[in-house]
Formats: C-alpha cells, sequence, structure tokens
C-alpha cells in the first residue's frame, strides 16, 4: 500500500528544506574554475553524498540522538553556526583551499555540497519526523523513501544542468553569484539558530 498524502507531503517539505533551484548558485561557486567534466562528476556525486546520509538519518537518526542526549535544537544550532562557515568562505571568496594544503585534495562533492549544504540540519531533522511518522502509517516508509529519493534526482537534474549555465555567465559572473549565494546562506544560518533559540525557550 502507497501513502500517495504522506509522500506528497514529504516531498514538498524536503524539496523547500533541500531546494534544488537554489543549489545551483552554490554548486557553481564551488565548482569555479573547474574542467566540465569535474563539474559533471561532482554533479552526481554530491546527490549520492547527501542521500546515503539523509537515509541513515532516517533509519538511525533518532537512536543517535539519544544515545548522544542530543536535543534536535541543538542540531540546529551546531548545522547553522556550520552553515554559517560555510557562507563566510561564499563571502571572502575562499571556497578553494591553498595550493600545497592539505585539504587540497578534498572532494567538494563530499564537503561542503553533499553535507552541510545538501544534507543539512533541516534536511536530517525533516527527515527524523517523517521517519516517526512513517512507522505509524501504512506504506508510510515506502512513500517516505520515494520522496527522499525524487528530491535527490531533483537535485542532480538541477547541478547537472547548470554546468551549462557556466558557458553563459563566465568567470565573473560566478563570482558575482558566489557572493550573493554567501550572503542567502549566511541568512539562512542565522534562521536556523533562532528557530532552534526559540524551539528551546517555548519549550524550556
Amino acid at each position: 500500500m502507497f501513502d500517495v498524502q504522506f509522500f506528497v507531503e514529504a516531498f514538498v517539505t524536503m524539496f523547500v528544506i533541500m531546494d534544488p533551484p537554489g543549489v545551483i548558485p552554490l554548486f557553481l561557486a564551488y565548482t569555479g574554475g573547474r574542467g566540465a567534466a569535474e563539474r559533471r562528476r561532482v554533479a552526481w556525486q554530491a546527490p549520492i553524498v547527501a542521500f546515503c546520509l539523509i537515509v541513515v538519518f532516517a533509519v538511525f537518526g533518532q537512536a543517535i540522538l539519544g544515545y548522544l542526549h542530543v536535543e534536535v535544537p541543538a542540531m540546529q544550532i551546531a548545522g547553522g553556526l556550520l552553515l554559517l562557515l560555510v557562507a563566510l568562505q561564499l563571502l571572502t571568496g575562499e571556497t578553494e583551499p591553498p595550493a600545497g594544503s592539505m585539504k587540497s585534495n578534498v572532494n567538494v562533492a563530499l564537503v561542503p555540497l553533499g553535507t552541510p549544504l545538501l544534507a543539512g540540519p533541516g534536511a536530517i531533522v525533516a527527515t527524523i519526523v517523517f521517519a516517526q511518522q512513517a512507522e505509524a502509517k501504512s506504506g508510510g516508509i515506502l512513500a517516505l523513501a520515494m520522496a527522499i529519493a525524487a528530491v535527490h534526482i531533483l537535485l542532480w537534474v538541477f547541478m547537472r544542468f547548470s554546468v551549462g549555465i557556466v558557458r553563459v555567465i563566465k568567470e565573473n559572473g560566478i563570482e558575482l553569484v558566489t557572493r550573493i549565494a554567501g550572503l542567502l546562506l549566511s541568512a539562512l544560518a542565522v534562521q536556523l539558530i533562532i528557530t532552534a533559540v526559540r524551539t528551546l525557550v517555548a519549550t524550556g
């Protein structure tokens, strides 16, 4: 039995949180100066990394947080601070590690695209909540799995499509998009922290 209503609810929520169209400027920022083949590789690797993390938290998320005695708002605050650091890198143009540094071999598809930009605190928290609801619904687990898979396929489509945008806007355009993405991401990071603090105050 497939719960269509639950699928739509989970899909729309995950789509809004993970925001496939909004990933385009971040993808362009972190793949600027790279070849088309490498951009295509990052475009499919990042969604796979995010998908694996989301699935892990869907299955084990509640147990992990419970074992560590970590509340959801605390995770949101930590994620918000992490996203704020990423946003500052975008605003200052430090999306590429210095030549010769140990981090120069780090694949941007893993960090920061795969996590925390795609599989971020908002997506993880939403996944944990939906996983709890899915257990109480007939066909809920299948519906949630399909919703998660559909959103990640769209993430790949938008990033794969954005490879062609590079040919149009050139490197100067990417530089502008990078700064705008940093500003928007910093606002999102601060909002995550504010929402978590409000939740703690309301429940405290």
